[in-house]
């Protein structure tokens, strides 16, 4: 029958996918997040994880939310703008705000839906957004979603950028970027991208998924890094990856928030995220705050690293993170290079189009105050083994 030809198109698209060695399988792991994980049954010692603070499992940040679990449950039943805003969600939004230095802040249920939600909210196909080549996924969709024009600038290219805003007749402009790139682990040139905002009277949208907890005095983020303050800048922090809980927040001044809260579509419809989650994410913040030898623990596994991988042939990229990519080019490569380690317990994805540009695909190495100076050490013999890197030097 005609009809089933679209079953066929349909496994013809997937037999492509992994013609080009793009297929992806998840792992089923049987273990909490943490540098050793158990998945499909074996364990491993895992540089996949954005939990680069290590508190995905710190017994404060569990007991925040186990506790607040009895008190309040573990669902909100509706949205902020129904009845799913709680005093927890009230009191976060407030930390939030002064943790990044911000004057006021709102809750997402993930980064994605912040992203696509500020952008949205603030631009649309009278105005004009001017998005860094090499931004995630949710930025890109967020620009596609607002009908926005958009101008897709080369890779921290600032005088690109500033001879393209220049052009722009546009009422309304925005720059967009991410803080830290998390493919490639470098951070964006902030203090330049506002001194063109403030040139062009443009908007400038943060995405500091990688940079929050890691980056800045107290983990305050790549704001707190460069010393950056404006009423111009438009914050997003996610409270997954070195917060190690779940959701995210969107901050800036009022004006900037309350339209945000009034017309992102992704947190109007969308139910509260658990109240423990919120509390949770409390807890974590102080642990950030307080507990500087987690980024101080970091910034040594980096420097380890890169000495035992040193040498013409490890073709790490520059980053200064706790991102560590590892650029192999073809995909086929990548994989089997992400298979040889994974033979020897140690688990780095393989990172692939059209996550990363075509002939770029790469381990992507994300280290964590959870591993140990060995455990980085044990990683580098590993990659030697398999031909990656120069011959080890002492650390």
């Amino acid at each position: 029958m005609s009809g089933d030809l679209i079953f066929q198109r349909l496994a013809n698209r997937l037999r492509e996918i992994g013609r080009l060695g793009l297929l992806r399988r998840r792992l089923t792991r049987n273990s909490p997040q943490g540098a050793r994980i158990v998945a499909d049954g074996r364990e491993y010692l895992a540089f996949c994880s954005n939990d680069y603070l290590g508190l995905a499992n710190h017994p404060r940040v569990v007991e925040a939310a186990i506790e607040t679990a009895r008190r309040c449950g573990v669902g909100e039943g509706a949205s902020h703008l129904i009845t799913g805003h709680s005093t927890v969600h009230e009191r976060l939004e407030e930390k939030l705000a002064e943790f990044s230095r911000m004057p006021r802040a709102l809750l997402f249920t993930s980064g994605y839906h912040a992203n696509i939600g500020v952008i949205t909210a603030l631009a649309g196909p009278e105005d004009a957004i001017f998005s860094d080549a090499l931004n995630h996924a949710s930025l890109i969709d967020g620009v596609r979603l607002s009908r926005s024009p958009v101008v897709r600038y080369p890779h921290r290219d600032l005088e690109f950028l500033d001879e393209a805003l220049g052009r722009c007749k546009a009422d309304t402009k925005m720059i967009v970027t991410d803080a830290v790139f998390s493919m490639d682990g470098d951070i964006a040139p902030l203090p330049g991208l506002l001194a063109l905002c403030e040139r062009h009277d443009a908007w400038l949208l943060v995405d500091d998924a990688h940079g929050i907890g890691v980056l800045g005095a107290q983990g305050r983020g790549s704001l707190a890094h460069f010393g950056l303050s404006s009423p111009r800048i438009v914050y997003m922090g996610t409270l997954g990856k070195a917060i190690g809980v779940a959701g995210a927040f969107v901050a800036g001044i009022d004006d900037v928030v309350e339209t945000v809260m009034q017309r992102a579509r992704t947190y109007i419809y969308t139910t509260a995220s658990p109240t423990l989650l919120a509390a949770a994410v409390e807890a974590s913040l102080d642990l950030v705050r307080n507990e500087s030898w987690r980024r101080e623990h970091l910034a040594h596994l980096v420097h380890t690293l890169k000495g035992a991988l040193g040498g013409a042939h490890a073709r790490l990229t520059p980053s200064e993170t706790p991102i560590q990519p590892l650029v192999v080019g073809e995909n086929s490569g990548a994989v089997a290079l992400g298979g040889a380690l994974r033979e020897r317990g140690i688990l780095v994805p393989a990172i692939r189009p059209p996550t990363v540009p075509e002939g770029t695909a790469r381990l992507r190495i994300s280290l964590s105050a959870s591993h140990r100076e060995e455990d980085v050490l044990r990683l580098a013999a590993a990659l030697r083994e398999v031909g990656v890197g120069a011959a080890a030097e002492r650390v």
